[in-house]
């Protein structure tokens, strides 16, 4: 089905994870979607492509045939910190939240009209204990009712660069074309990609050391929340004693607390450079950024991390080449029987 190529379609595509991943497997990208503007500034900027606005307004008839629907759908309504930002101003979380929870069914509007051969979602591992479970039961039902079939795995992205990293990956096959197909998610690698030494830079400029005020802030809110009993705080990384670091977020502009560098006892520790962060997510090095420091950490707090959507999507391919061989094999076979002279009988 694929040995000459496929087209696959980025939505939700932020910066371009999954584009990174499938165009390096021989994809092409025939249509992007995102709503944020400096994301889609990004986009273009590395592959020549103008990504489309809001989802909702995208219609079938905007997007050219495809065979790989991608999708790194809005985990703010159902992330850890979303909820918790979310019930602390009051606010409604997973499919209440009428901004970004409800855009899942914007995929299945789009699925129901494209009808795409394969299917890979990803979202954050809260998604699948979210409301006790019930949210992750509508999205699983609501694919199986559109006779999919559907394999799921948390992976941890700490297999592959330093940053510990767990996403829910979602593999969906259309039933139609792939009746009885079974999906194994690859091992992790023996070991990671490269490490934090090869990420952190050497000769960085000031403007990312914290300010006094910043960094006697952060300790002391560390201080109280575990006097609390609570652990939030900020987080140190050293190739000297930390393997991986912690989860950047989007919010990482605001503080850089979640990933600190430390540079000495004598000096306040550091952000990360946006060029740092883009090697912590697995993009190449010619990869632009465009934006200003505060969007690229967005970006890329936002992002997927390459290498492990890479490996992920390898093995798809791998699975369906395998399925279109044996399904080949059975029908060799059944042909072979059929054109096999009968004995005639006086």
């Amino acid at each position: 089905m694929f040995n000459k190529g496929f087209k696959f379609i980025d939505l939700f595509a932020g910066i371009g994870g999954f584009h990174q991943a499938f165009a390096s497997l021989g994809g092409e990208c025939v249509f992007a979607s995102d709503w944020n503007e400096p994301a889609r500034k990004t986009y273009k900027a590395n592959y020549g492509i103008e990504p489309f606005g809001d989802i909702r307004e995208v219609t079938s008839a905007q997007i050219p045939d495809f065979d790989i629907l991608c999708a790194g759908f809005p985990c703010q309504p159902f992330s850890i910190a979303g909820v918790s930002k979310k019930n602390s101003l009051g606010r409604k979380h997973g499919f209440e939240d009428e901004t970004q929870g409800t855009l899942f069914f914007e995929i299945i509007r789009l699925i129901k009209e494209t009808r795409p051969k394969i299917m890979f979602l990803e979202n954050v591992k809260n998604l699948k204990s979210h409301d006790r479970g019930n949210t992750w039961r509508v999205i699983y039902n609501t694919l199986k009712k559109q006779d999919y079939e559907i394999f799921e795995k948390i992976v941890d992205a700490r297999y592959y660069v330093p940053q510990n990293r767990q996403r829910v990956f979602i593999v969906c096959f259309d039933k139609h074309i792939f009746p009885d197909i079974n999906f194994d998610f690859p091992q992790y690698p023996q070991k990671r990609i490269f490490e934090l030494r090869d990420v952190l830079e050497n000769d960085v400029d000031g403007k990312y050391t914290l300010s006094d005020k910043l960094w006697h802030y952060l300790q002391k809110h560390k201080k109280n929340s575990e006097v609390k009993g609570n652990g939030f705080g900020f987080g140190l990384a050293s190739p000297e004693f930390t393997e991986y670091t912690r989860t950047m977020s989007a919010r990482y502009y605001k503080d850089g607390s979640e990933i600190l560098v430390k540079q000495g006892d004598k000096k306040n520790p550091r952000r990360l450079t946006p060029n740092e962060a883009r090697k912590l997510f697995g993009y190449p090095d010619d990869f632009v950024i465009p934006v200003s420091d505060c969007q690229a950490y967005r970006q890329f707090g936002n992002s997927v991390v390459v290498p492990a959507i890479r490996h992920t999507a390898e093995q798809i391919l791998n699975t369906v080449a395998q399925y279109e061989l044996g399904k080949a094999r059975v029908e060799n076979i059944q042909t072979d029987l059929f054109t096999e002279k009968m004995p005639i009988y006086a």
